[in-house]
C-alpha cells in the first residue's frame, strides 16, 4: 500500500460524546491513512466506536452534545472545519455512505427511484431523463436485474438483500472517491453477506472507489485488504 497515494489521513481524531456536564471519548487519537483504491475493514465488537469513526469522517454529529477534535485531511483540507454548506457538497458527493439498517436509512414515502434521484438532483446537473436513466444504470450495476420495476416500488415491497443494494446503488450515485459501509452485512443471511461482500469488491475493482468496511464481522474483514482493529475507540493494530 505504500506505493499509494494517500487519499485521506486522520491524525489524533477524538470524538466524545456528553453525558451530563462531563464528556467521555468514543473515538481517542485515532491516526490512520487511507489509500487510494484500498478496501480498508475497520472492525471491533459493538460499541468500541468504529461507527462513530465512521460518523465522524461524515459530520454527522450533534455538536451541542458532541466535541470532535484533530484533522480528517481530504483533498488538501481538513474537512472537520468544514462549514453545513461545505459539508453538504462532501456528503453523497465525494463521500458517499452506507448506513447500517437500510429499511431505516430508505424514506418509507418515496419509491426507489425517487431516493436514487435527490443526490443526483443535488449534486449533478443531469436533466430528469438522464437521473432516471443513471438510476437504471445503478441498480444494474449493484446486481438487480429488473431495474425498471424496483425504480418504482416502495421499500417495504423489497426483501432486505434488495435494500441493502438499494442503499449501495444510493451511495454510489454521485461518483464518490470514498464510500464507507457501516456494517453492510448486519442484517443479512449468509447467503445475502457473500453476494454484498463479492458487490464491495467489484465496486473497488471496476469503479477504483477506495472503500472503509465498518464491520464486527471476522468474515467481513478479513476477506478486505487492509485491517485495522478497535479497541475501546482506539486504533490497535493495522495489517497491510
Amino acid at each position: 500500500m505504500e506505493n499509494k497515494p494517500i487519499l485521506c489521513e486522520m491524525k489524533n481524531l477524538c470524538t466524545a460524546f456528553r453525558i451530563k456536564d462531563d464528556y467521555f471519548n468514543a473515538v481517542e487519537n485515532v491516526n490512520l491513512s487511507l489509500y487510494q483504491n484500498e478496501v480498508l475493514a475497520i472492525v471491533g465488537e459493538s460499541g468500541c466506536g468504529k461507527s462513530t469513526l465512521a460518523t465522524t469522517i461524515m459530520g454527522l454529529h450533534n455538536f451541542n452534545f458532541t466535541k470532535v477534535s484533530g484533522e480528517v485531511i481530504f483533498e488538501g483540507k481538513n474537512i472537520l472545519n468544514s462549514t453545513e454548506d461545505e459539508y453538504n457538497k462532501i456528503r453523497g458527493g465525494k463521500i458517499g455512505m452506507i448506513f447500517q439498517d437500510p429499511l431505516s436509512a430508505l424514506n418509507p414515502l418515496q419509491r426507489i427511484g425517487q431516493q436514487i434521484e435527490e443526490g443526483l438532483i443535488y449534486h449533478t446537473k443531469l436533466n430528469a431523463e438522464q437521473r432516471k436513466e443513471r438510476a437504471f444504470e445503478l441498480l444494474k450495476r449493484v446486481g438487480i436485474e429488473k431495474p425498471e420495476r424496483i425504480y418504482k416500488q416502495f421499500p417495504h415491497q423489497l426483501s432486505g438483500g434488495m435494500r441493502q443494494r438499494v442503499v449501495i446503488a444510493i451511495a454510489l450515485s454521485c461518483k464518490p472517491k470514498i464510500l464507507i459501509a457501516d456494517e453492510p452485512t448486519g442484517n443479512l443471511d449468509a447467503a445475502n453477506e457473500q453476494n454484498i461482500i463479492e458487490l464491495l469488491k467489484r465496486i473497488n475493482e471496476e469503479l477504483g472507489i477506495t472503500i472503509i468496511t465498518v464491520t464486527h464481522s471476522d468474515k467481513v474483514a478479513n476477506s478486505m485488504q487492509s485491517i485495522c482493529t478497535v479497541v475501546d475507540g482506539k486504533i490497535e493494530y493495522v495489517r497491510r
